[in-house]
This record gives structure tokens, sequence and C-alpha cells, in this order.
């Protein structure tokens, strides 16, 4: 008497679900840029000097010693890096609504039938 194949085990019908379920969707790649915090104008401006000073230090220590940097620095300090930032934020906000705004003409124009 021949035995009956063997259902697939559960852990593999669970990875052949999640495996078609964890597609993620395609990013545009003329979407606009998203703006940078203070943080990261202040560390692209210190990164090297971190760097020059720490030559053997790794790429997550470099990020400790910017870190550390930021939270030792005064408001007056990081005053440029806010402003920086203030600027990329409304250079954000423009792009992504006129981004917005240009999808949206595309998407519509085709004329409506139902509108006699």
């Amino acid at each position: 008497m021949p035995k009956d194949a063997k259902p697939k085990r559960k852990a593999a019908e669970k990875a052949d679900k999640a495996s078609s379920r964890n597609t993620k969707a395609k990013k545009d790649p003329k979407a606009p840029k998203r703006a940078l915090s203070a943080y990261m104008f202040f560390s692209q401006d210190w990164r090297e000097r971190i760097k020059a000073e720490n030559p053997d230090a790794g790429f997550g220590e470099v990020g400790k010693l910017l870190g550390a940097k930021w939270k030792e620095m005064d408001e007056d300090e990081k005053k440029p890096y806010v402003e920086q930032a203030s600027a990329d934020k409304t250079r954000a906000e423009k792009e992504k609504a006129d981004y917005d705004q240009g999808k949206k003409s595309a998407s519509g124009d085709e004329p409506d039938e139902d509108d006699d």
C-alpha cells in the first residue's frame, strides 16, 4: 500500500506566504528627496574633522563622536545647522507639492464622460 504524499510542513507554507506578501512597491525615482535635519547638516560638516582627529575610528565610532559633539553644543552653535534644516524643509515641501501636483495632473488628463 503506497504512502500518501506528505503535506508541506507548516514552516514551509508560512515561508511561501511570507515571500509573496513582503513585496514592496517600487519607489518612484522622480520623487523628491526628504528634508535633512539639523543634525544631518552638522554631521556632513563635521565628519571629515572627526575622521582627521581619529583616523583609526570606524563608522560607528565616528557616529558616536559626532553625537557626543552635537549634544555638548549649545543653541548658538547649533543655530546655523537649524537654519539650514529649516531652509531645506521649505525646499522639500515645495518639491513635494510640485511633485504631487504633477501626479494629479498626469492622472487627470482624461476627461470624464459622465459630466454631461
